[in-house]
């Protein structure tokens, strides 16, 4: 996807849906220019993306039903290739890749599912889902009319879909899977956003992603491919309509459908089909050294109502949840450890508040319109210079009204239906009835959630350390080759790390070995990282980023007489993901390396004698298992504090789990550069990385695109690393971290994430207005009578009021001030209703305050309430 602008977006084909052709199916799945139909029934369905690898089995089932309370029909995810089938003919569904189980829990739960097979996913995964062992099958070419890529594309795919066979879970044999998806994808080489396309409730035999500038360059090969994919897809004994994600000349029965962060202005290419939005980005990925991403609630809302108004049935989230790209399985290069997405549903699991309730709202409101959306098209009236009204008007007599604002700054007041409507700048509200308001876009009446990282426990990790050995390698995992070698060719991806090493002789009448200038060394490498080592001492380190994988070292170096040992470690940081046949892009040293400013001049090093070795030795002898750790001499941690910081070194520790349920994190602020492993499972990559961009606050109101709204200038992009519950013991757990660069592992610790405090902030009904029908807060419930909501997290209650003003206050939740209009019984009453409660309700009227504190004001209630574990003598009330 890309990252600056709309001209950057993908173009994608995808999806592919199955009709229920059995004898034992009730109803087909179909589609008409309205909507999906069901049974019969056309329907608006809302979608969330969770990838089972990004979290593990045990959080699934709570993912699931968190979406699922949150208004959502349907569970949407990739299908891993590179992780079920990590060689040829080997596969691997167990733990985090037990797609069946993911699935029969989407069924349990009373949801559609739709898996997207691919097999090319994108995703910011590790080489976009491909094994990489595909890059070395005989003769392949990947993605275009080459006979192996498609057998081993084939190959795959039939496996997938045998196995949803097998344990019967298409719709036609009871199972939840009820769409079947092919995903053929057009895009721009340049562009970098995340790609998923999904559909309905479905499970999806997806077959290509992002393809079409790829087809144009391949003239013949690359349509020929395409139609091959296709018909391999319908081939495989589903039966499907077929959709196509940003392909305006799909051809029938295909659907066209749309992907990005808006989608009003999309409609499909022929009458007949259902407008779709197969994926509505929540937000944005991080990469290492970037900000990190969050898209205003209010702007995604307005988002949504906007496609809906204009006749959208179909809106899938991408993500839902993010979660965690564990082990090396992020791909980019340089994407986070971290997957988190600003989703509605956290990277931890915990719900992202007012994301996760604003839409909730938002689905609630539009389902309230259902039979009205879905049976006639809108009557579209202008209300002012940038307002409209929307209006599905029935025969029958159901009416559902949209009214927009599209000013970016300025408020309007409208006239709908002989009545005024206060609309915020940039929202939209919604009248079910065509009369009363049940949901503004821009008026969040949800509380928000304030989340920290609290000490896990009073236990410090006692540490124990293990210097990489860089004076002997082991001649039987080492080969010599002339020149530079491309990395991964040689890696095949098994390890992040790769040894080049060569040697220089100096002779000892060089001038700076006599109080001249030392010599540069200057090394220009394809990514991602490269730490310089002289004589076994570490003399200097140099990295890419996203935007620039080509980058140069130059340092001076230390040089002696006789013999030099030159000793480069390459990392890789993710392989590419996204590209024009990005299996030919090249990683590691390709040169030039060189010495300057020898008295004999430039020494060009770059096709000279090279002795490489995959991987570390701390790797080679698998010191992150319990069985092995013992097989090296580690230093105690007496020692290890009173010496320097060392690069390649090892630190193990262990530790008892600590007591409760809240997720769990490490902070390694305190670290550089490495990974991390719990009991041999791999947390994945960590690198304190500081953030560097615009951090100026943000409107939600007018187009978003991610450096719109930036956190975390200035501070590590990524600071902490989920640490799943699933993978502990109650006692002696095995903490391991190899780091590159130095860091002080004794800043490292184990933290819990929870909620900290909750706000709200709602106003009352203005006085003159009649009828209750121009303002909506929220709940539909709260229709007639506004109330703040407060809830803290199970097993918490509330133990205090930080904040509490009924008036005029100011600011947002953290820094709220009282305005001019104070009531001064306003912290009275917040803790009367609340405190030694898990959740309260307060209404928003002045009998609840005492007095009117200003009259002929619209005042509001602005809350921040402190949550913290139940006392036990307590009770949540």
């Amino acid at each position: 996807m890309g990252t600056n602008s709309v001209s950057r977006v993908f173009s994608l084909v995808c999806l592919v849906m199955v009709l229920g052709c059995s004898q034992l199916i009730q109803g087909a799945v179909t589609y008409d220019r309205k909507a999906i139909v069901i049974n019969g029934q056309r329907r608006i369905l809302f979608s969330g993306s969770i990838h089972y690898p990004r979290s593990t089995p045990d959080m699934w089932e709570d993912l699931i039903q968190k979406a699922k309370d949150g208004g959502v029909d349907v569970i949407d995810t990739y299908v891993f290739w590179n992780v079920h089938e990590p060689s040829p003919g080997n596969y691997n569904f167990e733990g985090r890749y037990d797609l069946v189980r993911f699935i029969k829990l989407v069924q349990k739960a009373g949801l559609y599912a739709h898996l997207r097979i691919g097999p090319y996913i994108c995703a910011e995964w590790n080489f976009g889902g491909f094994p990489v062992w595909l890059k070395y099958v005989p003769g392949i070419s990947f993605r275009t009319d080459n006979e192996p890529f498609k057998r081993a594309m084939q190959g795959f795919t039939e496996k997938i879909v045998g196995l949803m066979k097998s344990e019967r879970l298409f719709e036609s044999q009871g199972g939840p899977i009820i769409l079947s998806q092919v995903r053929v994808l057009r895009f721009l080489a340049f562009h970098y956003w995340p790609l998923p396309l999904i559909l309905m409730p479905s499970y999806a035999t997806r077959i290509e992603n992002e393809y079409g500038q790829q087809s144009k360059l391949y003239g013949a090969a690359g349509y020929n491919y395409m139609s091959w994919a296709a018909n391999m897809a319908v081939q495989l004994g589903t039966g499907v309509p077929w959709v196509m994600c940003k392909e305006t000349d799909a051809p029938d029965p295909v659907i066209n459908t749309c992907n990005g962060f808006y989608c009003d202005s999309f409609t499909p290419n022929k009458p007949y089909k259902p407008t779709l939005w197969t994926e509505a980005w929540s937000g944005w990925f991080s990469d290492f050294g970037g900000p990190l991403h969050q898209r205003p609630v209010q702007d995604l809302a307005f988002a949504v109502a906007r496609f809906i108004q204009k006749g959208g049935s179909f809106v899938n989230y991408y993500m839902y949840h993010g979660g965690t790209n564990f082990g090396r399985t992020a791909g980019g290069p340089f994407i986070t450890t971290s997957y988190d997405y600003d989703a509605p549903i956290d990277e931890y699991g915990l719900i992202r508040q007012p994301k996760y309730g604003h839409l909730k709202e938002l689905h609630r409101s539009i389902k309230m319109c259902e039979r009205a959306l879905v049976s006639v098209d809108p009557i579209v009236t202008q209300l002012g210079s940038f307002q409209q009204a929307h209006v599905y008007s029935t025969e029958s007599g159901d009416c559902a009204a949209f009214l927009a604002n599209y000013d970016t700054k300025s408020a309007a007041r409208v006239l709908f239906n002989n009545m005024h409507y206060n609309l915020p700048p940039w929202s939209i509200s919604i009248l079910p009835d065509c009369r009363n308001v049940v949901f503004n876009t821009a008026k969040v009446g949800v509380q928000t959630t304030q989340m920290e990282m609290l000490p896990a426990s009073g236990e410090m990790f006692s540490w124990e350390s293990y210097d990489e050995d860089l004076s002997a390698l082991d001649d039987s995992s080492t080969f010599t080759s002339n020149g530079l070698l491309e990395q991964i060719n040689v890696t095949r991806d098994a390890s992040d790390y790769l040894w080049y090493i060569t040697s220089v002789d100096i002779g000892s009448s060089e001038s700076f070995l006599h109080g001249g200038e030392l010599p540069t060394l200057i090394v220009q490498s394809t990514g991602h990282a490269v730490h310089i080592f002289i004589n076994g001492q570490l003399s200097g380190s140099a990295f890419g980023t996203r935007e620039n994988r080509r980058f140069t070292y130059t340092g001076k170096v230390n040089l002696h007489a006789g013999t030099n040992k030159i000793a480069l470690l390459s990392v890789a940081v993710g392989l590419p993901n996204v590209g024009g046949h990005f299996e030919t892009w090249n990683t590691g040293i390709l040169g030039p390396v060189a010495l300057h400013g020898l008295d004999q001049g430039k020494w060009d090093l770059s096709w000279q004698k090279w002795t490489y070795q995959v991987g570390l030795k701390g790797e080679a002898m698998n010191l992150v298992s319990p069985n092995s750790v013992s097989s090296v001499g580690w230093m105690q941690a007496s020692l290890v504090a009173q010496r320097p910081q060392q690069p390649l070194t090892w630190h193990k520790a262990t530790f008892n789990a600590p007591e409760g349920d809240e997720p769990l994190a490490l902070d390694m602020e305190g670290m550089g550069k490495g990974q991390i492993w719990i009991n041999e499972q791999s947390i994945g990559r960590y690198w304190t990385a500081y953030a560097s961009g615009n951090c100026n606050g943000c409107s939600y109101a007018g187009t978003f695109r991610p450096p719109k709204c930036q956190l975390g200038c200035g501070q590590p992009t990524q600071k902490w690393y989920h640490v799943p519950r699933s993978w502990l013991k109650p006692t002696d757990n095995l903490l391991v971290v190899f780091e590159e660069l130095g860091g002080n592992p004794s800043k490292i610790s184990l933290v819990k994430r929870s909620v900290s405090s909750v706000c709200a902030e709602v106003s009352e009904f203005h006085p003159t207005l009649k009828n209750w029908h121009i303002e909506s807060y929220g709940r539909a419930e709260d229709f007639h009578s506004p109330k703040v909501h407060l809830k803290c997290n199970s097993g918490q209650s509330i133990s205090s009021i930080k904040f509490a003003s009924f008036g005029t206050p100011l600011g947002t939740c953290g820094s709220y001030q009282q305005g001019a209009c104070h009531s001064p019984m306003s912290y009275a009453t917040l803790e009367k209703k609340c405190v030694g409660k898990q959740r309260c309700t307060v209404t928003i009227a002045n009998s609840n305050f005492g007095q009117d504190p200003c009259p002929n004001v619209l005042k509001r209630l602005s809350v921040e309430a402190v949550c913290a574990p139940t006392n036990w003598r307590g009770g949540l009330g």
